[in-house]
């Protein structure tokens, strides 16, 4: 997967579409499972909000 998926430009700012994990350091994202988030690296799990 390409890092430039990971991030959206709006106007003059960039965001970061997917949370990095806790666990790991800063730069490690997790991956979006619908339902829930995950990192690949240490396996934390993070469920999404049903809202």
């Amino acid at each position: 997967m390409k890092k430039s998926t990971l991030y959206e430009v709006d106007g003059e700012k960039v965001k970061r579409k997917n949370p990095f994990c806790p666990r790991c350091s800063g730069g490690v994202f997790m991956a979006d499972h619908g339902d829930r988030y995950a990192c690949g690296k240490c396996g934390y799990t993070e469920m999404k909000n049903k809202e």
